[in-house]
């Protein structure tokens, strides 16, 4: 064999060799290869629990804050315990329990007006807010506020005495707004109040018709006073004693004229009116019984507009269809207008009248007891 032969021979050997050793170094490349993969699967593993850990930390914040949002809109905010301080809050006449809450708030009294009118319904308390004023603290829990607002705790109340009231029922009011007993009004009444002398000692009639403010502080006779305060002020201010001699009466007929006008009246246009007609039964020639049924009622503790046959047999002194003149004394509580009126009644000769229609209010007057009789029969019509 030649050397050339020889040498085929042996790069043949070479190129075998080579190409047998080639695959052991493919072999470990694609190891490397692999193991690449590996690392890089690995870290894509990371980077996506990396990913998760941050997406669930963000959900974890988001629902926190939903929950702190919804808590915010469900559970309104709330102070705890009785509060520091003093403020006195003021019920207005009418106000809902809605407006009383808002009012709590922007005073500082509770957190919020939600949490004010959650304890109210969860009381039941929604209609047991009275108006007044009330001594309330800052900082308060809705509930130890709304036990505050008991009508029983009102430290001012604003009262209203509406004109032509009979004293029994003045009393009544006076005692719910104040927390007194009635009783105790009644012994008031007895005591040195600043009545004229006129009154002889008899409070009805001189209960001055007005707005009072009745701190729970002030005993019955405080009260009654700053009442009968009221009337001789304004008895002065219109000079009642010296009007009253003008027409020949003395203060004291002219006060039990001006209940009787208050109670008889169907407006305050008719007062001058029912006045003259009083005036001029009382001045005809020979005198008039009065005839008044509110007299009557009066006398037998009665109400209405209208006496029946079996009250007008009462032998009471006020029964002014049974005595003749005025009756002892004043039937209820007039207002100025009333009292104007029985000092200055307006012109005419009318001898009846009658309140034809009780629910308008329209009194019709007339000279003639036969036109007198139809107009009762028209009242009757109509009140029945």
């Amino acid at each position: 064999m030649n050397d050339l032969d020889m040498d085929f021979l042996l790069g043949a050997e070479d190129d075998d060799g080579s190409s047998r050793r080639r695959p052991s170094g493919g072999r470990a490349q694609q190891r490397r290869s692999r193991r690449r993969r590996k690392r890089q699967r690995r870290k894509g593993r990371v980077a996506t629990l990396f990913a998760i850990v941050i997406i669930v930390g963000v959900l974890a914040g988001l629902g926190y804050l939903g929950f702190t949002w919804a808590r915010g809109v469900m559970i309104p905010k709330d102070f705890t315990g009785e509060g520091t301080g003093e403020v006195v809050v003021e019920i207005q006449e009418g106000e809902s329990a809605t407006d009383v809450a808002q009012m709590l708030e922007e005073q500082g009294v509770v957190a919020s007006a939600r949490a004010f009118v959650n304890a109210i319904g969860a009381a039941g308390k929604s209609s047991s807010l009275q108006p007044g004023q009330y001594a309330m603290r800052k900082g308060m829990s809705a509930a130890s506020a709304l036990a505050l607002l008991d009508p029983k705790n009102r430290v001012l109340n604003r009262l209203t005495i509406r004109e032509g009231l009979r004293l029994s029922k003045i009393f009544e009011e006076l005692s719910t707004a104040s927390g007194k007993p009635v009783e105790d009004f009644k012994k008031a009444a007895r005591s040195d109040i600043g009545l004229p002398a006129y009154a002889k000692g008899r409070l009805e009639g001189y209960a001055f018709p007005a707005t009072y403010e009745i701190n729970s502080k002030l005993t019955p006779q405080q009260i009654l006073t700053n009442m009968v305060d009221r009337f001789n002020q304004t008895a002065d201010k219109i000079d009642l004693e010296g009007q009253a001699r003008q027409v020949g009466f003395s203060p004291r007929q002219v006060m039990i004229i001006a209940s009787i006008v208050q109670a008889e009246s169907g407006s305050a246009e008719d007062m001058p009116k029912v006045a003259r007609v009083i005036y001029n039964r009382l001045l005809s020639n020979p005198p008039m019984k009065l005839g008044m049924d509110s007299t009557v009622m009066y006398g037998l503790n009665k109400y209405g507009i209208a006496a029946s046959h079996a009250d007008l047999t009462s032998t009471s002194r006020y029964n002014t269809y049974k005595y003749a003149g005025l009756p002892p004394g004043p039937i209820s509580n007039p207002g100025d207008h009333a009292i104007e009126a029985a000092l200055h009644p307006a012109d005419g000769n009318w001898l009846y009248f009658v309140t034809v229609d009780p629910k308008r209010g329209i009194t019709k007057f007339t000279d003639k007891e036969s036109e007198f009789w139809k107009l009762r029969d028209e009242f009757n019509r109509n009140y029945q």
